[in-house]
């Protein structure tokens, strides 16, 4: 597909030049479309989910046999959204929190083959990762009710590299909370 300005005008959420391939940690949020309570509810702080919830537990779990250098650290399923850490592991299958603790250094190459451009997606890369996902749980829920190609994600998604413990500790304890936190959420609109 050819990069038409009319239809293509997000602004990307993406570090400019950075190597979305390279090992280390990702935090994710992925929101469902409109914030449709999609994936179950909240209950006395504990997240309940239904088929439509498992469903998108299982895709992200499959993630780490799908993507060979993927290990999935937490996640958590909300009724409108979810939130993970992916680690990416290094080519010894060894994985490091702020592996590459300045990101901005990858603008020095922007010719590198790793960088993800509009309709040329990297293999392995978190871009690619979180697409996969996104791909396979709106399939399979729009399978289950009988609705082809409606919407179940937002267009696009959050991420952040994670940059050392602190942050890695920060997402997880974010994390671990959102369910007790549901309340106070940004995300809930109800």
């Amino acid at each position: 597909m050819k990069f038409d300005p009319q239809k293509h005008h997000r602004r990307s959420i993406r570090l400019k030049g950075f190597d979305y391939t390279q090992s280390g940690a990702y935090y994710i949020t992925i929101v469902a479309h409109q914030r449709e309570h999609l994936f179950g509810e909240v209950v006395n702080g504990e997240m309940k989910l239904n088929k439509f919830g498992l469903v998108a537990k299982q895709q992200w779990e499959k993630l780490a046999k799908r993507f060979k250098r993927v290990e999935l650290v937490v996640f958590v399923i909300m009724p409108n959204h979810m939130h993970g850490i992916i680690f990416i592991a290094d080519e010894h299958g060894d994985t490091a929190v702020g592996a590459n603790p300045n990101p901005l250094l990858f603008r020095r190459n922007p010719a590198n083959s790793n960088i993800e451009k509009f309709g040329k997606p990297v293999a392995g890369s978190i871009p690619t990762i979180v697409r996969s996902y996104k791909s396979a749980v709106a399939l399979r829920i729009n399978l289950m009710r009988g609705t082809k190609g409606l919407p179940v994600w937002r267009g696009n998604y959050y991420e952040h590299v994670i940059r050392d413990e602190k942050d890695l500790q920060a997402k997880y304890d974010y994390i671990m909370g959102n369910p007790l936190n549901w309340e106070e959420d940004d995300e809930n609109i109800t």
